[in-house]
């Protein structure tokens, strides 16, 4: 009878033993931002996802992994269907992605019959190619036409926009053409202007602030974003840049060997702040004054009120809200917080609250309603509240918009269906109700000589 463990079985188990806790060591070391043995590390990661490219291949019958994946949440929803006829005065600044194309656009949309009036659509291979800083060498992948995603797209007047995505913010004209780009600092999340025209962009600082540069992170192969205020010019040259962690050390709001505990529990290299909205406030009131900005910072579910020009933290808001995006000033005493509502428990649905800092007290909007839409998006989202107290909602990552007209009954719902009825991302929309707005851009649209 011959041996169940001759010594050559014996030895092929030890040595699979041994490349099995090697490999998994090199994928550990991998997404603990390791920077040693690079070679190694890309062939270990590309046969690790050998199983998971597989299942896609097979499930979306595709053989470009690159393509961003489908929704599905509201798979046997209508792309749009109107409950109650509203001939609004308003556009819907729309960033979607469609898998027909495949390729994310932005689109203006005229709320009176929701017709599309004009698509932006630029060449973002030939973009990436005029990108030299290194800091963007992934930029290729990560940001290549099939992934590529407008964000918070901003509209002027004259039919020049400037948005981006996860790398270098960059403006285009009526007709989709790259008139700059700024490439010295990452940017994401939200676009706000101030009062005097101003940009405002959430940020990541390369090489970050004096306080991240104490703890020399790299050196422990341990990755941190250094989430900042950056603020621009309308040609894109940065006049302002302010690290959010340290305006809170700088504050007494957060320690200053706030690393001897850092843990990057959240993602790999996200650390405690993740900024991901600054919204100016355009006119003095008895809770903040003119030059102020509100900041949402996701990981410490706090809102902040910042005076730059003295580097005074104002208010620190915490309250019943979890790891929120999206605050709007919407009164002289008021601010709107798109509350993802992420808590341990009670977190089916996301909300809108309000704040009132005279009464300092919250309330929720709509809650019921969105509570019987199933409403949820767990990260991005944002809200907008018309004039009139209307309520549009952005479920970014089911790529669905919701309004409500000012009563909490539901105006019309959106989602984002390609023609072959797939579903892609809706990447923070806006809305615009100015009227001269309008007019000068419809004025635009029909006098338009591009293709677009």
């Amino acid at each position: 009878m011959k041996k169940l463990f001759s010594y050559p079985v014996f030895l092929l188990l030890f040595l699979s033993f041994i490349g099995t806790m090697g490999f998994g060591a090199i994928v550990k070391y991998h997404y603990q931002g390791g920077k040693k043995f690079q070679f190694l590390q890309k062939s270990v990661m590309l046969i690790s996802s050998i199983p998971f490219n597989l299942k896609k291949i097979i499930k979306y019958k595709t053989l470009n992994l690159d393509k961003l994946v489908p929704l599905t949440k509201h798979k046997n929803k209508k792309r749009f269907k109107q409950f109650i006829e509203n001939e609004r005065k308003a556009f819907l600044v729309m960033s979607r992605y469609d898998y027909s194309l495949g390729r994310s656009i932005v689109e203006i949309i005229d709320l009176k019959d929701f017709r599309t009036i004009h698509v932006y659509k630029h060449d973002i291979n030939d973009m990436n190619k005029k990108i030299k800083n290194k800091k963007f060498k992934r930029l290729n992948i990560d940001a290549s036409v099939n992934r590529f995603l407008y964000t918070h797209p901003l509209v002027f007047e004259n039919g020049n926009l400037i948005s981006k995505f996860n790398g270098p913010a960059f403006m285009l004209d009526f007709c989709s053409n790259l008139m700059w780009v700024n490439e010295e600092e990452k940017v994401h999340h939200s676009i706000n202007t101030d009062a005097e025209g101003m940009i405002y962009h959430v940020g990541d600082l390369t090489p970050p602030s004096k306080y991240v540069k104490k703890y020399n992170f790299e050196k422990h192969n341990k990755t941190f974003v250094d989430h900042a205020i950056i603020k621009t010019d309308i040609n894109g040259k940065i006049i302002y840049k302010k690290s959010t962690l340290e305006l809170l050390i700088e504050n007494g709001l957060f320690p200053d060997n706030f690393a001897n505990n850092y843990v990057t529990s959240k993602g790999r290299g996200e650390g405690p702040i993740h900024l991901n909205d600054v919204q100016p406030a355009l006119k003095d009131t008895k809770f903040w004054k003119k030059g102020d900005l509100f900041l949402s910072i996701k990981n410490q579910s706090a809102i902040i009120l910042y005076r730059p020009s003295t580097n005074k933290v104002i208010n620190y808001l915490t309250g019943p809200f979890s790891e929120q995006h999206d605050v709007d000033i919407i009164s002289d005493k008021e601010i709107s917080i798109f509350n993802n509502n992420n808590f341990f428990g009670n977190n089916e649905y996301s909300e809108i609250l309000v704040y009132n800092f005279e009464t300092k007290s919250f309330k929720k909007l709509f809650n019921d309603q969105l509570q019987k839409e199933n409403f949820k998006t767990r990260t991005n989202g944002l809200s907008h509240i018309f004039k009139d107290g209307s309520l549009m909602v952005e479920e970014q990552n089911h790529g669905r918009i919701i309004l409500f007209n000012y009563k909490g009954e539901k105006e019309w719902e959106f989602v984002n269906k390609d023609k072959n009825g797939n579903i892609g991302f809706i990447k923070w929309s806006r809305i615009i109700e100015d009227e001269t707005f309008i007019k000068n851009f419809k004025s635009l649209v029909k006098n338009k000589t591009c293709l677009n």
